[in-house]
């Protein structure tokens, strides 16, 4: 223990003694100790209150205090050995019980109990604040890892081969300082590493550390953050007077965000104003440490467009370095570093893995090849298929099959119609992605039934009439029920969303209106977080407003028009494909010819939609 520490609990244990003495003392002093005579004496005058008979006392209260005493206590004497006594004229005195053993378990020990209590939650405390507790809590939570403890170099990291490029920069200014000084130049004091989840952010920093040999600080946001005021400046300051002494060193801060958020001038309110202190103290420390003593500042956040501009200036986090999701070579490159503990089938073929995988991040890939040697491992195979992975990719996208959930003949029947009414509108189109899979299976993310579709390439453009063949797509489920039942249901809710929220961009952001004009009306403020709460409030007007509902009810009815015409000139199949999918409840276009692609029927009407599916396409039921 701390000499520190036990020192305190000394002093606290002396004053606990202290004041156990000083209410013994308390009480001896206000007792009157009588003798038998004496009490029979104060009886008989009327100046006993009550009194209280032990087996060896009597203990009692005066009406009124005798010598500035209120209670007394006399020995018990048997009444025919008090009748001897007073015969005899034998002098009968008093005193109080010297019963320590008492006292002790009256006073020391309920403080003892409470001392222990106290210790007990004291101690709890401090586990969950780290070593010290109360005394330690402005120190810094940054967890230490020297070289051989990182685990990890630039080979373990892969598909992001640009920012590599740039952190090998600081890898070499690390190993060699006067490199970098012989010209005047200077490292970046920070690197901002921004990106979606999952894309090895914290991995490559890690990666940096360990290739540079040197002390890596780790810590999070929001490990910053404590109920107490100025725990969180505090903790900045101890962090960075840690780093110089184990300078040269890498500070890792990760999810910046949750200490680097813009400050607006509501700030200063209930618990911003301690955020604001910590902020401040970090951009006071980023402009005091002199980049030449190698202290590297890195930091990852995927909300880039929330940080404090102050941050992000130059000279303080002077570099921001991109970990996009990676392309069709940066995937397999990502797969060949996790399929390496993994048992494969011969002939296996890395890049038709790549292939079905657009938009998937390397912690998606890592899942991915863990999944498949799961299902491998569940059909006791000695080897991990192609088949295995792409039922992994099934499971990652549409979720767990669930057998279990048993549908009525009936509603069976709707979503074999809707599923292949997606089917055949992706298969009739050329500007759609090609069908790879039809089940009518029920999938644990909700679905009742699913349409795989597998992208030829990654795309980082969308044309117009790219986007209105999505949605054809999109609402050709909901148009197989109206042609064939005469009606739609509550499946089709899901694309419903998904289209309208397709048509609504291509009329606010992508300006692919007439009538609304080329004109950004709304902004996408999240970049990395996906579909998720992304756009900021309208700031145009109600006839503006007007005009954009206008525009994509416009957009959506074309495109419902041109799902039930194009379903209706493929009848039969839509019927047969339905009846087969009802039969083996999974079709493949092997299984199913008319499912593979038609360029000439997609010539006939569809004038456009449908958006890049930086993943597999998914149509839920």
């Amino acid at each position: 223990m701390d000499r520190k520490h036990t020192f305190n609990i000394g002093y606290f244990l002396l004053a606990l003694v202290l004041f156990g003495a000083f209410q013994m003392w308390l009480a001896w002093r206000d007792v009157a100790p009588l003798s038998h005579t004496e009490l029979m004496r104060m009886v008989d005058q009327g100046k006993v209150a009550s009194v209280t008979i032990t087996e060896t006392t009597i203990q009692g209260r005066f009406k009124e205090p005798q010598d500035g005493r209120s209670l007394f206590v006399s020995a018990r004497v048997e009444p025919d050995a008090a009748a001897a006594f007073e015969r005899a004229g034998v002098q009968v005195t008093g005193g109080t019980d010297s019963n320590w053993l008492t006292t002790i378990l009256s006073w020391v020990v309920p403080m003892l109990l409470f001392f222990g209590i106290w210790m007990f939650l004291f101690r709890g405390f401090a586990e969950r604040q780290g070593m010290g507790g109360l005394i330690n809590i402005g120190k810094s939570k940054a967890k230490v890892y020297l070289e051989r403890e990182t685990g990890v170099s630039f080979e373990d990291v892969a598909g992001v081969d640009e920012a590599k490029v740039e952190l090998m920069e600081i890898v070499s200014f690390l190993k060699d300082k006067e490199k970098y000084g012989r010209l005047g130049a200077r490292i970046p004091k920070g690197i901002l590493l921004v990106g979606p989840p999952g894309t090895g952010k914290t991995l490559m920093a890690r990666a940096v550390a360990g290739e540079a040999g040197v002390p890596f600080f780790s810590i999070s946001g929001s490990e910053f953050v404590e109920m107490f005021v100025g725990v969180g400046a505090a903790r900045v300051r101890d962090l960075f007077e840690q780093a110089r002494k184990a300078a040269p060193c890498i500070i890792f801060i990760d999810e910046l965000d949750a200490l680097g958020r813009a400050r607006t001038p509501f700030s200063g309110y209930g618990g911003g104003d301690e955020k604001e202190q910590t902020l401040n103290q970090l951009l006071s420390e980023l402009d005091g440490f002199d980049p030449r003593v190698g202290i590297v500042l890195l930091a990852a956040t995927n909300r880039p467009e929330i940080l404090d501009p102050a941050l992000t200036r130059a000279g303080r986090f002077d570099r921001q370095v991109v970990l996009d999701r990676p392309d069709r070579k940066g995937r397999e490159a990502i797969l060949k570093v996790h399929m390496k503990a993994v048992r494969t089938a011969p002939g296996l073929d890395i890049g038709d893995i790549a292939g079905i995988t657009p938009g998937f991040t390397g912690a998606d890939l890592a899942n991915l090849v863990n999944e498949a040697a799961i299902f491998a491992t569940r059909r006791d195979a000695d080897q991990v298929t192609m088949a295995d992975f792409t039922e992994a990719v099934e499971r990652i996208v549409a979720g767990a099959e669930r057998r279990g959930r048993l549908l009525g003949p009936l509603e069976r029947e709707r979503v074999a119609y809707h599923e292949m009414g997606h089917a055949l509108a992706a298969a009739s189109l050329t500007k759609t992605d090609p069908v790879h899979k039809v089940s009518i299976i029920p999938r644990s993310i909700g679905a009742l039934g699913y349409t795989l579709q597998r992208p030829t390439d990654d795309r980082f453009l969308i044309t117009a009439s790219e986007l209105k063949e999505r949605m054809v797509v999109l609402l050709a489920g909901r148009a197989a029920e109206e042609v064939i039942y005469g009606e739609v249901s509550t499946g089709a809710a899901d694309d419903l969303a998904k289209a309208t929220d397709v048509a609504r961009q291509s009329v606010t952001r992508f300006g692919m209106s007439a009538s609304v004009g080329p004109a950004v009306l709304e902004e996408e403020k999240q970049q990395w977080l996906g579909d998720g709460a992304r756009l900021h409030p309208r700031d145009y007007s109600e006839a503006t407003a007007r005009e954009v509902d206008l525009a994509v009810r416009e957009i959506l009815d074309e495109t419902d028009a041109a799902a039930r015409d194009l379903l209706r000139f493929r009848i039969d199949d839509l019927k047969a494909g339905a009846r087969l999918l009802l039969e083996r409840e999974t079709i493949t276009p092997d299984d199913f010819p008319p499912l593979r692609r038609r360029e000439e029927t997609s010539q006939r009407r569809v004038n456009p939609p449908a958006t890049d599916r930086a993943g597999i396409s998914s149509s839920r039921s």
